[in-house]
């Protein structure tokens, strides 16, 4: 279970740019609610020991156990169906005493792990039809009880994810390019059916939040696309350096309330508006970063598991980020997606600190060091 490794194998690059995003995440929530900032604070501590511990583990004896971390993901995510914590029209929440968990957060992380070790238990049979089924089917329980929270957003994210893994583990491309055929018309002919409301297969929020983000200047739609509007304002007042954390700048949109989650979707409107577009391009750098050296370490994996948990990981965080920014910029709907490592939430954060410390133990046993 626990090996001794060679130091110098340690990827500390990863790690200063893990703690370097966090830390810099911590200042700004302190800037967005100070409340939240001794929290985030403890979640870094805990995340660390957490991810040094499961680093120094053997990954491949832990994904031995993958299907018992799939049954309590799955349990989990039908627990909060039943006693969790409803907020704005979501039940994605519960406590467990003076902890708040959201089971759709670790769920990711849980995916990557499961299907990290199927992949590469079924590597020779990923194509045959009977396996793709088993697979669907297994991705399937998941994904419908996120989606039924409702969580759409973390449904497409953690998808994503699931046919970044698919793929990378060698499902073929005559496969990829007949389901591809067949979805993206399908897909585009459900948009305009969706668009012109033929159809009704999203939740009524849904729809307002996409009919804002196309027309935030209709008077029905004024106060929904207020949020991404005073984001956008935000991120754009904050010019080339910024207005400085914990400002007292009257104008401030941050420090007027006019952002709302600002200490946690909307953390990046706050880095816009106090760090200016520097601390903007920093937040952006250090994520890439960190993708980086996690596709760096999948790259010289020992087997196709090792590489499936780098690569899952990166997508997780590459995409993920990826949205937050388009929400926060007014590039996509309003999602509701935290900025990895950034935006507040201890689940998140405590989630992907155990992400990066099987990337970490990956790395160690890599074929060769570099």
């Amino acid at each position: 279970m626990l090996r001794q490794y060679k130091l110098k194998n340690y990827r500390f690059q990863l790690v200063a740019l893990v703690s370097l995003l966090t830390i810099l995440g911590i200042f700004v929530i302190g800037s967005a609610r100070e409340s939240a900032q001794s929290k985030q604070i403890v979640g870094m501590i805990l995340g660390l020991i957490v991810m040094v511990v499961i680093s120094l583990m053997d990954y491949q004896f832990l994904l031995k156990f993958t299907w018992i971390y799939y049954a309590v993901g799955n349990i989990l995510l039908l627990l909060v169906k039943f006693v969790g914590k409803s907020s704005k029209g979501a039940q994605r929440w519960f406590k467990l005493g003076p902890v708040q968990i959201q089971p759709s957060e670790l769920a990711k992380i849980i995916i990557i792990l499961f299907f990290a070790a199927y992949f590469a238990k079924y590597e020779d049979k990923i194509n045959e039809p009977k396996r793709l089924g088993i697979t669907m089917a297994l991705v399937a329980l998941p994904l419908v009880l996120i989606v039924s929270q409702p969580d759409l957003s973390t449904t497409i994210v953690t998808a994503f994810v699931f046919i970044s893994l698919l793929f990378i583990a060698g499902l073929s491309y005559k496969i990829i390019t007949g389901t591809l055929a067949v979805v993206l018309p399908a897909a585009l002919v459900v948009i305009i059916l969706v668009a012109t409301n033929v159809i009704d297969v999203l939740h009524g929020y849904q729809m307002k939040r996409i009919s804002a983000w196309l027309y935030p200047d209709e008077p029905q739609n004024i106060d929904l696309a207020r949020q991404q509007v005073n984001s956008i304002m935000a991120i754009g007042s904050g010019r080339l350096f910024g207005k400085g954390l914990n400002n007292t700048d009257t104008a401030s949109l941050n420090n007027s309330n006019y952002i709302s989650e600002s200490h946690t979707d909307f953390i990046f409107s706050v880095v816009g508006e106090e760090l200016g577009f520097v601390g903007a391009v920093v937040v952006v750098i250090l994520i890439a970063g960190i993708v980086y050296e996690c596709l760096k370490i999948g790259r010289r994996a020992n087997d196709l598991s090792g590489k499936l948990i780098c690569c899952g990981v990166a997508s997780l965080i590459g995409f993920q980020s990826f949205v937050n920014i388009c929400v926060t910029t007014g590039l996509m709907p309003n999602t509701g997606l935290p900025l990895p490592f950034v935006s507040y939430g201890l689940t998140s954060l405590l989630s992907l600190y155990i992400g990066i410390g099987f990337v970490l133990n990956v790395g160690l046993q890599c074929k060769k060091y570099y």
